[in-house]
Formats: C-alpha cells, structure tokens, sequence
C-alpha cells in the first residue's frame, strides 16, 4: 500500500507566507524559511512553495527565497509561481527545488507541459489546477483563481496528464480557507480519471476532513496551510490520527 501523504504548503507574496478564504483577504502568517524548517522536523512529507503573485505581476519567481527554503528541508520540495519557459524550470531546479508545478502558464501554453516532461521529466512536474463551481459546471481559474479560463475541471485534468504532468495538484477554491472540509465528490471523480496522484487542497478544518479527502475523496495526499501555520493541527498528531483510522502514513 502506497502511504499517504500530507504536505503544508506555502503561498507566498512580497517574501512573506500569506493566507486567505477563497483566495481573498490575504494575511500574513509568518516567515516561510522558518514556517519551512519547521514542517521538515514535524514530519511533513512534502512542502509546496507558491509565490502567488509571480504570474498577476509578470515576473519570474524569487529566487533567493527558494534557495534558503530549500536549504532547510530534508524533504521534497514543490516550487510554482511565473514559470513560463524551460529555463524557469532549470532556474528552480538548480535553486533546490525537486518538482515544479504549473497553474496559469499550463493553461496559456500547454505545450510548455510536454516540453518539460520530455527535458526534465515527468516526475518532476505538478499542474495546479484550481477550480471553482460556475452555472456551466466545475470549472479552471487561472491569474490567482480571479480568471475563469472556461475549461471543465476533470477535461482540463485529463487532458494536463495526457501532455505529461506526473501530478495533479487540486484546489477547490469554494472551500479554500473556509475550514469546513476538502471538495471530496469532485476530488474522488478526479482521482478515478487520472492515472498520477492527485493531492487535495481547500478547505482542511479538523482531523476527520483529511481521512474524508484520502479516504472517499481518493487522493493520494492532502494539502493545507492555515490549520497548519498558525497550530491548529500538529502534523504529528495528524499522522496518529490517520494511523489509527487505518491509513497508511509515514510517521
């Protein structure tokens, strides 16, 4: 049995680790080298690191930042934020990131999906997909969730791993920051249809929402931030949790 994974995740503007409800309302919540340092001792499996403001602000991601999170994980690493061109990718890479993930450019150039499989490969490469309900469905914004790119969810997901994403990383933006549990329905159709893992975001609250989402919502990990960030779930306690309901996890 594959062990599940839990990863906190970092949003990042202006050098600071920031959060919301429904990608509004932006907080500071604290420093991300140290935010970073301490997941890694807590047990985290991963760590996502997503500079927000790259794309809306069209610059590359910064740098500086990612090498000194890097510098204090003994964990996989995660990096997304205005990555529009292979020398983006090999920039982060080499910054000591392990994977890069994609959000608005995959939807601008979804050519940019296969040319990073085939010069880095699969396994390096996460499409964020962020996804809200509309009148025609479950559908893709992209600009920080403030731009509807008129894609169906699942299509859009499908259609990502047949380009050659190797992971798919879905946030609900109806529940993000809300606290009242993951979009387990549409996490658990996403997971059928894809043959790469796909990690649940928006809406972690308490204990029984991450054993809902990797349970009947199929995910292979679960993602959150603020429960984390400011000590309203321990990732250690997390994991016992998971353990005791049955689920397999890396403790």
């Amino acid at each position: 049995m594959v062990a599940k994974r839990i990863i906190p995740c970092l949003d990042i503007r202006a050098g600071r680790t920031v959060k919301g409800t429904k990608f509004l309302d932006l907080r500071d919540v604290g420093d991300p080298v140290g935010l970073a340092a301490r997941y890694s001792v807590e047990g985290a499996d991963e760590l996502v690191f997503l500079d927000i403001s790259a794309t809306e602000e069209e610059r590359t991601i910064t740098l500086d930042t990612v090498r000194l999170v890097a510098r204090e994980l003994s964990i996989p690493f995660t990096v997304g934020g205005g990555v529009t061109s292979l020398s983006d990718v090999q920039r982060i890479l080499e910054a000591g990131a392990d994977k890069v993930a994609l959000n608005s450019t995959a939807v601008r150039d979804p050519d940019l999906i296969g040319a990073i499989a085939t010069e880095f490969g699969s396994q390096c490469l996460v499409v964020a997909i962020d996804t809200a309900r509309t009148e025609r469905g479950d559908s893709v914004f992209i600009q920080g969730g403030k731009v509807d790119a008129f894609r169906e969810t699942e299509g859009w997901a499908c259609e990502v791993v047949q380009r050659g994403a190797g992971e798919i990383l879905l946030t609900s933006m109806d529940h993000d920051g809300t606290r009242g549990g993951f979009a387990c329905e549409l996490t658990a159709r996403i997971s059928e249809a894809l043959p790469v893992p796909v990690i649940a975001s928006g809406g972690a609250g308490e204990l029984s929402d991450f054993a809902a989402v990797l349970r009947s919502g199929r995910a292979d990990a679960a993602l959150a931030a603020g429960i984390f960030h400011e000590g309203v779930l321990a990732i250690s306690d997390l994991k016992r949790y998971l353990r005791e309901q049955g689920m397999e996890v890396r403790i």
